[in-house]
C-alpha cells in the first residue's frame, strides 16, 4: 500500500517546490535583516564611586533601563545577544550626607547614545530620568559564622571546622539596629551528603533594614570516612573518701572510638581514660565517664556503661 502511493508522487515536482520554500525563506530574512525596524532591548546599569555608608529610599536606584532602538535587523539582533552595559559614576551627583540624585533624561540619552553603534537612533528609553533620595548610614565590622545546619553523608564526618573564604564582613545600617550585633551566620543549607572536600557559596542571614559589603562567603568543608577503632583500659575512681578503699566489677571496660581514617593510626588507649566519680549517694553501682585528649577523636563510648562496687574500710 505504501509502496502504491510513494510510486505515484512526483518527487521531482515536490522537490522543485521545496527548493522554492527555502529560497523565498532566505530571501525573506535577508531582507528582513536589512530593513530597519525598531526593537526593545534592556541596558544594564552599573553604578560606581558611591561610598559603602550610601543608602538609597524607596526600591533604590534601577539596575535596567529598557531602550527602544532603530536600525537594520542584523544589527538589532546583536543587542539582544550582548545586552548593552551603561557605567555611571555617582559623584558627580553627591553632596553631603543626604540628598537626591537627579539623573536627566539628556544625560542618559547622551550616555546611552554613546553605546550605540553609528548606525542606530535611540528612539525612547524608560526610565526617562533617573531620581532618587539618598542619605547615610552607619557602618561596623563583624564576624562571619557557618549556621550548624549541614551534615556529612553517612559514613563520613567532618575534619577540624569549616573555613571561610573571609572572615569579617562590613554592615551598614541605624546605629541602634547596629550596636547589638556582632556576628552574621550564614544561611541554612540543609546539606546532609557531603563528602571529601566541598566548597559552598552560602548566603548571609542579614538582619532587616542591614545591609553588608557582601551577600555571601564561600565555605570549604572538609570529611572524610570514619572508622571504629576498640581498646581495653582501665577504669579510674575518684571521690573515695580518705581511708576508704573501693574495689569495682570489672576493672577494665571495652571503649569505642570513631576516628577519621587517615588519623586511625593517631590514635591509642593512652589518648583515652575511663573515670567513675564516687558520692555517696552511690548504693551500688557507678556511671562510667569517658575522657579524650586526641582530637582527631569525634565520639567514644564504654561497655559497659556502669560498673559495681564495694566500698571498704
Amino acid at each position: 500500500m505504501v509502496k502504491r502511493i510513494a510510486g505515484k508522487i512526483k518527487w521531482r515536482e515536490v522537490l522543485t517546490y521545496a527548493l522554492f520554500v527555502v529560497l523565498a525563506a532566505l530571501v525573506w530574512y535577508g531582507h528582513a535583516m536589512q530593513s530597519a525596524r525598531n526593537t526593545r532591548v534592556p541596558v544594564l546599569v552599573n553604578y560606581t564611586d558611591a561610598p559603602g555608608t550610601l543608602a538609597f529610599s524607596g526600591n533604590g536606584l534601577p539596575d535596567t533601563i529598557m531602550v527602544e532602538i532603530r536600525d537594520a535587523g542584523a544589527r538589532l539582533s546583536a543587542y539582544h545577544r550582548e545586552p548593552l552595559r551603561l557605567t555611571i559614576d555617582l559623584r558627580p551627583y553627591l553632596h553631603g550626607e543626604k540628598g537626591s540624585v537627579h539623573i536627566t533624561a539628556d544625560a542618559l540619552r547622551r550616555s546611552i547614545s554613546d553605546l550605540l553603534q553609528g548606525t542606530s537612533r535611540l528612539i525612547e528609553i524608560a526610565p526617562e530620568e533617573i531620581i532618587c533620595d539618598y542619605y547615610t548610614e552607619q557602618e561596623k565590622t563583624v564576624v562571619l559564622a557557618v549556621a550548624d545546619d549541614w551534615r556529612p553523608a553517612p559514613e563520613y564526618q567532618p575534619v577540624g571546622k569549616p573555613v571561610l573564604s573571609r572572615t569579617r564582613a562590613k554592615i551598614y545600617g541605624a546605629a541602634e539596629r547596629l550596636e547589638p550585633i556582632d556576628t552574621i551566620f550564614t544561611r541554612p543549607t540543609a546539606r546532609t551528603d557531603l563528602m571529601d572536600t566541598t566548597t559552598l557559596r552560602m548566603a548571609l542571614a542579614l538582619p532587616d533594614n542591614i545591609r553588608s559589603n557582601t551577600d555571601s562567603v564561600d565555605v570549604r568543608i572538609i570529611t572524610e570516612r570514619f572508622t571504629e577503632k576498640k581498646m581495653i583500659i582501665p577504669i579510674l575512681v575518684d571521690g573515695v573518701p580518705e581511708g576508704y578503699r573501693i574495689r569495682i566489677f570489672p576493672r577494665e571496660v571495652e571503649v569505642t572510638v570513631r576516628v577519621g581514617i587517615s588519623h586511625f593510626s593517631q590514635v591509642t588507649d593512652e589518648h583515652v581514660r575511663a573515670v567513675c566519680r564516687y558520692s555517696p549517694e552511690m548504693k551500688e553501682k557507678l556511671d562510667v565517664t569517658l575522657v579524650y585528649s586526641n582530637p582527631y577523636i569525634t565520639t567514644a563510648w564504654a561497655y559497659p556503661g556502669v560498673v559495681e562496687f564495694l566500698l571498704e574500710q
